[in-house]
């Protein structure tokens, strides 16, 4: 071993304390993209593999009824590779044990054959046999959440008829890998099934023989897919095409998507910022280890050291404090990507997760953090390489010292001699304390951002399930009917009130971007659906035109005041050029709004409706959910507790687990950083503190000096953290963004209060710390230190 590794082995022994402390800052930041890099690998691998091997489709249509043969006319359109009609209907189930309806999704399986596209997994049970009837597969998430098995039966109206289904089967599919309702963006579980039924008995209960009304396709590599549903459109229209739409919208497909996007933005944002708190304190440490190491620099050289082996040795000091940061930070990665894709798979259904080790995500890690940290400490590397031998065995010139602020003012009575020594210090060292305050502000701002996400989630739900939605539940349609659906609604029992609402399909196209979505038409007068915007100021429907969610109006790239053409995809189609009026800004979806009285002039309607929004006597409800359950018109209920119920069983849960993990991290940035500056003060000024209690100052009177500085540069900090947190805050929302959920910018006074009760926690530990090495410090061997 050479003198120069032996000496690197005294300095980090010496300054261990300090050097774990950053270790497990650069950790932090390394287990979080180690983490999210992975557990991003093993989705999208798994859903690649899932997507492929059942053969998931790339196109998808729906339409009212058209003949077989139609089926084959779309095959030629050029760029098809494979066809698959079907017939989807939903059905109404009564499942025992449950008074509210609950909702069947059933689609045909073609007699004796598997499916071409979208094959379903059969978990457990048995495949469908050919002429058994009322034999059916069910989705397994609907299964579980009511305890059903193979064997057992459940009830559904189908077209208007009640049927006993035998349940022979538990599939998965990839086309409900999450299971959502359309129109719907919360999975549930318990009211929503989907339900694989032979197709010649689907198509013989709702008189669908030789015809479909649900068509997927998938294209051969190269095609365009705008091409293929513009003439898939053009094909379907006679026959009440409904619009097609590739995988991107398909709404699993895309909730999967959305999911992946957000592991790749936690994989940059967060490592991002906390590699960047480690390079700043390694930095910081490694420019006052050269600053009182002066004269062994110029020892070093002396002897006959080269300029290049004294840069390595301090290189290698970073280096060893790094990679050992890093190996923690992997280890601690891989176990968690694991966690991470065991949350995921009680989540998104698949019929395995594929999480498998890369040996490329730990050596990306690796390099990540021995870049980022040879960028931050070349600078002073650099200084200890340039500083000549004769001038390094000088000591630093001292700082000029002369009356504070404080003194000049005469208000140095005001405090005690050690109040004094702490303003001193401060200001005629001011880089120094500006630095130390930034780096226990970062560790504030860490705390911010890691904690921020309960916040935001907390609110989302606030706003959507209880500032906007103020209905008990939503009932829709099998299809548009008549005002007098809506007078009978209100004389169900239970209905306390009744708002109705009109939901249009429609293309909505500017220039060439377009978008499906279902305009909603709303009365003028509200009380149960009150369109809030993000500041929570009610907005009023504007009397003609659109208004648009301003994430609709950024995917078509429109403002107020152009132009949208929008094509109806009911009744007779029309088309019609309609002004944006107005936008609003909303969480979640992206949401088109008009005036009924508007809706209805331009479809030439006399009040239809598609549903309505009800408020009811929660001691009758069950006897509403019976006569619903009856009533063959009814296509859906949505219950809004059951909603709130599955996003906290979803999105939240598994969201407020991810943020778990960021405080964690945040907590141990935080620590190491106040550590760290207290270190580092004690370390420059030991020769003064040695001084003072010679000249008889006390233990306490010495360590209230020190810890007092620490404690003024911590309530400093806190308010510059704030600061920093909400620009980190920032850039998580917008990294986050996607057309299902915008994240809302919130920071409640608990965060603050919790991060700055947590970095001052830090800091008195960090004190405690200093102080015992105080009270057990050489006054000798520190008095020997030349100034």
């Amino acid at each position: 071993m050479s003198p120069l590794h032996r000496k690197l082995i005294r300095d980090l022994l010496l300054m261990k304390g300090q050097a774990i402390a950053i270790s497990l800052v650069i950790a932090s930041g390394i287990a979080v993209f180690v983490m999210a890099v992975s557990t991003h690998a093993a989705l999208d691998m798994t859903r690649q593999a899932y997507y492929d091997r059942y053969r998931f489709a790339e196109v998808f249509a729906s339409l009212k009824r058209a003949p077989l043969p139609l089926a084959d006319r779309i095959a030629q359109i050029p760029g098809v590779a494979q066809v698959e009609p079907r017939v989807v209907m939903d059905v109404t189930l009564d499942i025992e044990g449950m008074s509210e309806p609950a909702v069947g999704r059933m689609i045909s399986i073609p007699a004796g054959r598997r499916p071409l596209l979208n094959d379903v997994y059969l978990k457990a049970g048995r495949y469908l046999e050919p002429y058994r009837s009322n034999e059916v597969l069910v989705s397994e998430t609907f299964l579980n959440a009511h305890g059903l098995k193979p064997g057992d039966t459940i009830k559904a109206v189908i077209n208007g008829r009640r049927q006993t289904l035998t349940i022979v089967g538990v599939a998965l599919s990839p086309e409900y890998v999450l299971q959502i309702r359309t129109g719907e963006i919360i999975p549930d579980e318990k009211r929503f099934a989907i339900i694989w039924m032979d197709e010649r008995e689907l198509a013989a209960a709702f008189d669908m023989e030789g015809a479909f009304n649900n068509i997927t396709l998938t294209m051969l590599r190269g095609a365009s897919e705008r091409e293929i549903t513009t003439q898939l459109d053009r094909l379907i229209e006679p026959y009440g095409g409904a619009g097609s739409h590739g995988r991107n919208e398909q709404l699993s497909a895309r909730f999967l998507s959305d999911e992946l996007k957000q592991l790749r933005a936690s994989a940059i944002v967060s490592p991002s910022i906390f590699l960047s708190v480690a390079v700043f304190l390694l930095h910081v440490v490694i420019s006052r280890v050269i600053g009182t190491q002066r004269e062994q620099i110029a020892a070093l050289k002396a002897f006959g050291y080269s300029h290049v082996e004294v840069g390595v040795h301090y290189m290698q000091f970073v280096m060893v404090i790094t990679t050992v940061g890093a190996a923690i930070g992997i280890v601690l990665g891989v176990w968690l990507g694991k966690a991470v894709t065991g949350l995921y798979a009680q989540f998104y259904h698949f019929p395995e997760f594929l999480y498998h080790f890369d040996l490329r995500i730990v050596l990306l890690a690796l390099g990540i953090s021995v870049l980022a940290a040879l960028v931050g400490t070349f600078g002073a590397v650099r200084q200890a390489v340039l500083l000549p031998p004769a001038e390094a065995m000088r000591p630093a010139p001292p700082a000029q010292f002369r009356e504070t602020l404080i003194e000049r003012l005469g208000w140095s009575r005001l405090f005690s001699s050690s109040g004094r020594m702490i303003l001193r210090e401060l200001e005629r060292r001011p880089f120094k304390a500006i630095m130390s305050t930034i780096g226990i502000a970062f560790a504030v701002a860490v705390l911010i951002l890691g904690r921020f996400g309960v916040d935001a989630l907390g609110y989302m739900m606030t706003f959507q399930y209880f500032i906007t939605q103020r209905q008990d539940l939503s009932v829709t349609f099998v299809e548009p009917l008549s005002a007098d659906a809506g007078f009978a609604l209100q004389q169900l029992p239970g209905v306390l009130r009744s708002e109705t609402f009109r939901a249009v399909p429609a293309k909505l196209r500017y220039e060439h971007h377009y978008r499906n979505v279902a305009i909603l038409g709303l009365n003028e007068e509200r009380e149960l659906l009150r369109l809030i915007d993000a500041r929570e100021n009610q907005a009023k429907l504007p009397p003609n035109g659109l208004m648009l969610s301003d994430k609709l109006a950024e995917v078509l790239h429109v403002n107020v005041g152009d132009t949208l053409t929008v094509e109806v995809l009911e009744g007779e189609r029309p088309i019609w050029q309609v002004p944006v009026t107005a936008l609003i800004y909303e969480f979640a979806g992206t949401n088109a709004y008009m005036s009924r009285q508007a809706l209805d002039r331009l479809l030439r309607e006399q009040g239809s409706i598609s549903g309505a929004y009800l408020r009811v006597d929660g001691n009758m409800i069950d006897t509403l959910y019976h006569q619903l359950k009856e009533t063959p018109r009814v296509a859906a209920v949505t219950l809004k507790d059951a909603a709130l119920e599955g996003f906290r069983n979803t999105v939240a849960e598994n969201q407020y687990k991810m943020q778990a993990f960021n405080i964690m991290f945040a907590c141990i940035i935080a620590f190491g950083v106040v550590y760290n500056t207290a270190r580092i003060s004690l370390s420059e000024r030991s020769r003064e503190m040695g001084t003072l209690r010679v000249i008889g100052f006390t233990r306490t009177e010495v360590s209230t000096i020190l810890l007092g500085e620490l404690a003024v540069l911590t309530l400093a900090a806190i308010p510059l953290g704030y600061g920093i947190g909400y620009a980190f805050a920032l850039t998580m929302v917008q990294a986050f963004e996607s057309e299902m959920f915008r994240i809302p910018l919130v920071i409640s006074s608990e965060t603050v209060a919790f991060a700055a009760g947590v970095t001052m926690t830090a800091s008195v530990i960090s004190g405690l710390i200093v102080r015992r090495r105080i009270d057990e410090m050489d006054l000798v061997a520190v008095l020997k230190q030349k100034e």
